[in-house]
């Protein structure tokens, strides 16, 4: 006689989903020190060896985390890259996002909290380069892309920061037009790299 069970095969797909939301809300909210294994594992409903089955170690999945982060950008969109007035649509989408009482982003808050550890730095680094600043650069044309690419980066880090981080009130407290209008020359002008080809 055969024993029946209500037990359902694993999905690995719909697991490795699990185990992905979970860390990033691990990493977002503690960082890449403070997330634990078994604390992604638990989060997923699993066990802390079905994650490093899925995904060998927790700098991988840390790496695939971030690189999920970039698949659906928020500012660096198509429709955004592809605007005649670049700077412009950059800085709406950065004031856009931080909104006073908005919930930082995911991404920004897992890269905030994790840049303490040198580990960590190095593979944001490693994915950074490889997603937001290779697309940023190749929405660019003439020389020194890829730094006007890594400074525009940086201006948007320093932004969310500030404005939505710290609150600093000048930022906080502001017209979003009227940061639009600040902000939208500063990232025009490192697009349209005027003077860049000049010797320093």
């Amino acid at each position: 006689m055969t024993r029946t069970t209500n037990a359902r095969p694993r999905n690995a797909a719909a697991t490795r989903e699990a185990i992905l939301a979970s860390a990033r809300r691990a990493f977002a909210q503690s960082g890449y020190d403070g997330a634990g294994v078994r604390d992604i594992a638990a989060g997923a409903g699993v066990t802390a060896m079905l994650v490093n089955r899925y995904f060998g170690s927790k700098e991988k999945l840390f790496a695939e985390v971030i690189a999920a982060t970039m698949a659906a950008p928020i500012i660096l969109t198509a429709e955004n890259l592809a605007s005649a007035k670049l700077g412009e649509a950059i800085a709406a989408s950065l004031v856009d996002i931080t909104k006073a009482g908005d919930t930082p982003l995911e991404g920004f808050l897992i890269m905030l909290h994790s840049a303490s550890s040198k580990r960590a730095a190095e593979i944001g680094r490693e994915q950074i380069e490889a997603g937001h600043q290779k697309v940023m650069t190749g929405a660019l044309s003439g020389d020194l892309a890829p730094q006007r690419a890594a400074l525009i980066l940086s201006i948007v880090a320093g932004f969310q920061v500030m404005r939505q981080m710290m609150g600093l009130s000048a930022l906080a407290d502001a017209e979003p037009e009227a940061l639009v209008k600040l902000l939208a020359p500063v990232f025009q002008l490192l697009i349209e790299a005027e003077g860049a080809d000049r010797p320093l």
